[in-house]
């Protein structure tokens, strides 16, 4: 049994690296890539660093919860990983809307005490 060599699609192959230049490019004209051109490639808030493998999970936060408010010079920008900046927004969404999206403020108090007759229970083992 022979193996049949399979020769490249040049032209396929040209396309895919044309294609792959031009969605770079519009990348970094985001403000992701402009924010990932400005920042050091750092979480603001765990310090936890990023290389080219899990630049994935490095996000743009803005400041102000603003996605429309992109100035050029990074100022409503701050490079948060994906847990951070889930937490960031799950804290503004509290204060915001208080402890439920709904905006009733739900918070459960506990009453009951599992220690309250603790004493005397051990004490009527004797």
């Amino acid at each position: 049994m022979t193996l049949k060599k399979i020769q490249p699609d040049k032209d396929k192959l040209n396309r895919i690296v044309t294609d792959a230049r031009r969605n770079q490019e519009l990348r970094e004209q985001s403000y992701r890539g402009q924010a990932l051109k400005l920042y050091p490639w750092i979480c603001g808030r765990c310090a936890r660093e990023f290389t080219h493998t899990n630049l994935t999970e490095l996000t743009v936060h803005h400041k102000n919860h603003n996605h429309d408010d992109n100035p050029s010079d990074g100022s409503n920008w701050e490079l948060l990983c994906l847990y951070c900046h889930d937490n960031e927004h799950s804290r503004y969404e509290e204060t915001r809307f208080g402890n439920s999206q709904s905006g009733r403020n739900t918070v459960s108090v506990a009453t009951h005490n599992p220690f309250a007759d603790l004493k005397n229970l051990l004490g009527s083992k004797k």
